[in-house]
């Protein structure tokens, strides 16, 4: 986990006091002191060991996931439902706390952005239950973003919520423009679902670094940013189900000249690998 820089950052949800002898351990319940143990035990480990052991989990939950999901369409609308869960968090933290301290409204932009454009091709080619919870999510994005911009814009730190979007906008647009998916749509809505999942993978690289560059991670985000590591690791579970059920076949599609398949697999792919070392830190905290 290491390579991925890992989180030079404390999480603001304070700590366990330790005693008068010193002794932590004595006053953390069993349960606690065998996490403890674990990740202690982890932290020995060398990179490659944690890669391996990280990916192993990875494999593992994706068994679980084929073997006991009977229709797994419903891993998206799982990865969305919890996409909504983490909006709730936020949106208890701007209600209750008035602060949005440590919120990158960077990535809720781009979020809002990916969800638009999702709601735009989604309407064209068929109303489902995905479009209405894309609905529900993009309307709390937006008030996540005004809460943030305007009513309380006091508590949010800009200095530190400094990724430029043109970083994610414009390769996205001209990478749409060349690889999208063969639909029996016109070439505007094949151009904005590409252009949908391409900005979703890296739309929370802003909050992320933002984090680094607080050194700090206060609960509430904390939670959120752990919430959607899980939602986009179901929707990337879905697409390793789909690639190996057909046993490659989407992916050997390259071949003829079709990238698309290969191209969304990578996105989803990014998507978990940049979450995946947040995850790591959040559990083992």
């Amino acid at each position: 986990m290491e390579a991925l820089g890992s989180y030079p950052i404390s999480f603001g949800s304070g700590r366990v006091p330790t005693t008068s002898d010193g002794d932590e351990s004595k006053r953390l319940p069993n349960r606690r002191r065998s996490f403890q143990a674990a990740g202690d035990w982890l932290r020995r480990r060398s990179t490659a060991a944690k890669i391996g052991l990280a990916v192993a989990a990875a494999v593992a939950a994706m068994f679980v996931l084929k073997h006991t999901v009977t229709n797994h369409n419903y891993l998206f609308i799982a990865s969305e439902i919890i996409h909504a869960a983490g909006l709730l968090i936020l949106a208890y933290k701007l209600t209750t706390h008035k602060t949005c301290s440590g919120m990158s409204s960077k990535s809720q932009e781009l979020t809002a952005l990916f969800l638009l454009v999702r709601l735009i091709f989604g309407s064209i080619m068929e109303v489902d239950v995905y479009t209405f919870l894309d609905s529900i999510n993009f309307i709390a994005t937006v008030w996540v973003i005004y809460m943030i911009r305007s009513k309380l814009k006091n508590t949010y730190n800009k200095a530190l919520d400094n990724f430029h979007l043109y970083y994610v906008v414009v390769p996205s647009m001209v990478l749409s423009l060349f690889i999208f998916p063969h639909v029996h749509y016109n070439p505007m809505v094949r151009v904005l679902w590409a252009f949908g999942v391409y900005v979703e993978s890296f739309s929370m690289l802003p909050q992320l670094l933002m984090m680094q560059n607080a050194k700090m991670i206060e609960p509430f985000t904390a939670h959120y940013v752990f919430a959607m590591g899980i939602s986009r690791f179901l929707a990337f579970a879905y697409w390793v189900i789909q690639v190996y059920e057909t046993r490659g076949r989407y992916l050997l599609l390259v071949g003829h000249g079709y990238f698309w398949f290969m191209a969304a697999f990578i996105a989803e792919m990014i998507q978990s690998f940049i979450l995946s070392d947040f995850c790591y830190y959040y559990a083992k905290r």
